[in-house]
């Protein structure tokens, strides 16, 4: 007679997360014809030497649960046009191809670089602190705030 034993086998994952400061804009709900819709937007993420900023853009889609209700909280102000500064953590970063399709690089191939946003520590619109994920720690030690006390946008 044989024992077999039982392998349980616990999923692995590699984990590549992108940290950073950046803006954002065209915060959006994306419905699709299969499936439900997802929160997306872009960071313009900010690198290089401060005098000479160059950018990086990322097409998210907006995973984490308290980065959709702070990114849910900035809609107004991205169709406003306000400048919404935050710090982030992405993660599953990915490229895909496309092709322009028009302006002086019609026909050319581009790549867009997508990920997740997994959290917002941090907010700013138009240079006011809305949110930092700071001050809520040391305010929960002292005693939770209201939703209007958070200074979220």
């Amino acid at each position: 007679m044989t024992n077999l034993t039982n392998t349980s086998t616990t999923k692995q994952f590699f984990d590549l997360h992108i940290k950073g400061i950046g803006y954002v804009n065209r915060i959006r709900e994306v419905t699709v014809k299969k499936g439900q819709p997802y929160l997306s937007c872009t960071i313009a993420a900010l690198r290089g030497n401060s005098e000479d900023v160059e950018y990086t853009y990322f097409e998210c889609n907006v995973t984490g649960e308290k980065a959709k209700d702070l990114m849910e909280r900035c809609i107004e102000a991205s169709d406003l046009k306000k400048k919404i500064l935050i710090s982030f953590c992405l993660g599953d970063l990915y490229s895909e191809t496309f092709t322009y399709s028009k302006g002086a690089k019609q026909g050319q191939t581009g790549v867009s670089l997508k990920a997740r946003l997994l959290k917002v520590t941090s907010i700013k619109i138009d240079g006011e602190l809305k949110y930092s994920d700071k001050e809520q720690s040391s305010e929960n030690q002292v005693e939770s705030p209201s939703n209007d006390e958070q200074g979220a946008a």
